[in-house]
């Protein structure tokens, strides 16, 4: 006997005949191991003019895996439609196990469609232990190792819990007031070693002229900025001058043309000689020493008048009046 049995069913109502769509299902061998292959053939016939579509492959979540590409057998040519598709599947699982092909699906010339299930072709597969094998039966889950814990760890442990105490009594500390005092820089001293920084870098001599120029002047809107505290640098060179424009102790007729012209050398990439670049940079040490002496004459000023008004409300006169 042929290792599986061969089915024939007609979907149409009626005896199977010729014009009906039959199919056949054989299997060998009937019986096999786990993990042996076997062949599986799928034989459909069709009335003429029809297309038969078998499916690639068993479902990838069954029992049965396919070894090789499904190959399709058609028949001579004849008064009806007759092909048969090989498969080499393997199966992983004992007892019945079913083949989970889908459906074959069949599409008549004048239009209707058939669907062939093969739900009920299935393989036996026996074990390959012994009968009396208690293999099979799963032994219980044993409890979890439990290590001891390495001394490092208890030393790592104890590292970060210190360095964690000492920045928290570092922060305290800077609360408290006892950190170093910021120190204060006078605008003018800063401007003075910003002045000569630029000169030490030899920029004239190396050929970058307009970046000497452009440095020279950066450290006169520093200087305002740090000293007026209305000239913020994120003001542009014309928002800059109108800022300035009350400030008596400001040259802006001389600083005017000396921003537009360091604009054009920023912005414009404008030439700039080497007698041009160091009259530049004589120019904006000249801006910072005038608007210095006059801040200075100014505040001097306006602590003399402080002193004088305190002086006459001190007077007999200034109390009698």
């Amino acid at each position: 006997m042929i290792a599986a049995a061969l089915l024939l069913l007609a979907l149409q109502q009626g005896a199977a005949t010729p014009s009906r769509v039959q199919m056949g299902v054989v299997i060998r061998p009937e019986t096999v191991t786990v993990g042996d292959p076997f062949r599986v053939s799928v034989r459909v016939r069709a009335p003429a003019g029809a297309t038969i579509e078998f499916p690639a492959a068993p479902d990838s979540a069954a029992d049965v895996e396919a070894l090789d590409t499904r190959r399709v057998t058609p028949a001579a040519p004849g008064a009806v439609v007759e092909q048969t598709a090989d498969y080499r599947l393997v199966a992983w699982n004992v007892g019945r196990v079913p083949l989970e092909l889908p459906d074959v699906v069949v599409r008549l010339a004048g239009g209707g469609v058939q669907r062939i299930s093969l739900a009920d072709a299935a393989v036996e597969v026996r074990s390959v232990l012994p009968a009396d094998s208690a293999l099979r039966v799963p032994k219980p889950p044993r409890p979890p190792l439990v290590a001891p814990t390495p001394w490092w760890v208890w030393a790592l442990l104890a590292a970060a819990i210190a360095a964690l105490l000492w920045l928290l009594y570092r922060l305290w500390r800077r609360r408290r007031g006892r950190g170093t005092p910021a120190l204060v820089v006078d605008p003018y001293d800063a401007a003075q070693r910003e002045f000569a920084r630029v000169e030490a870098l030899g920029l004239v001599d190396a050929g970058e002229r307009g970046r000497y120029a452009a440095l020279m002047v950066d450290v006169v809107r520093d200087y305002l900025a740090a000293r007026l505290g209305g000239a913020p640098l994120s003001l542009t060179s014309r928002e800059l001058l109108a800022a300035l424009r009350d400030q008596r102790s400001v040259p802006s007729g001389r600083l005017a043309p000396l921003l537009e012209e360091i604009d054009q050398v920023k912005f414009a990439r404008r030439a700039v000689s080497v007698e041009r670049a160091r009259e530049v940079g004589r120019e904006a040490r000249a801006i910072v020493a005038e608007t210095e002496r006059a801040e200075q004459a100014r505040v001097e000023s306006e602590r003399a008048a402080r002193a004088g008004a305190a002086a006459r409300g001190a007077s007999p006169r200034g109390r009698a009046a």
